[in-house]
């Protein structure tokens, strides 16, 4: 599992014009598979999302968790981030999961987020959409399991 987050002050995804999520303060989550990830790894990527400590605090440190100032997530599907560009210009996308299998772990992951006391706006799995964000700080945190 690959997952990009990125704290915002404001997100939004649209598919044909049509805005399906849109959050004020939170993360803004990309979010992949690989056929491998399994319930561990969803659990434990979602309890680290939800603990991740990188609000600031009244002494402007990064050190309150999205729980701790009662922010959103807005969670986005992206099978590029497993993209291997090693060979050629094209890149190769056979480390990213099954479609069917990668959705059914989509889903579970904003489960388990929504069950960790998050609210949890999405897009729409496999579409082309539009994502409008306002990266705060900029904070941008790569994970990988």
């Amino acid at each position: 599992m690959k997952l990009v987050i990125q704290r915002v002050s404001q997100a939004k995804v649209s598919v044909d014009n049509k805005i399906l999520g849109q959050i004020d303060q939170g993360f803004c989550l990309l979010v992949a598979f690989a056929d491998e990830d399994n319930d561990e790894t969803i659990e434990y990527m979602a309890r680290k999302v939800a603990n991740m400590r990188i609000f600031s605090d009244s002494d402007d440190k990064m050190n309150l968790s999205i729980l701790d100032v009662g922010g959103k997530i807005l969670s986005i599907s992206q099978f590029t981030l497993y993209a291997d560009t090693k060979h050629g210009n094209r890149p190769s996308f056979t480390g990213a999961g099954n479609f069917e299998t990668s959705k059914n772990k989509y889903d579970q992951f904003n489960q388990v987020l929504a069950n960790h006391g998050l609210q949890v706006e999405t897009g729409e799995f496999g579409a082309d959409m539009q994502i409008d964000l306002t990266n705060d700080g900029p904070v941008t945190i790569l994970m990988e399991r």
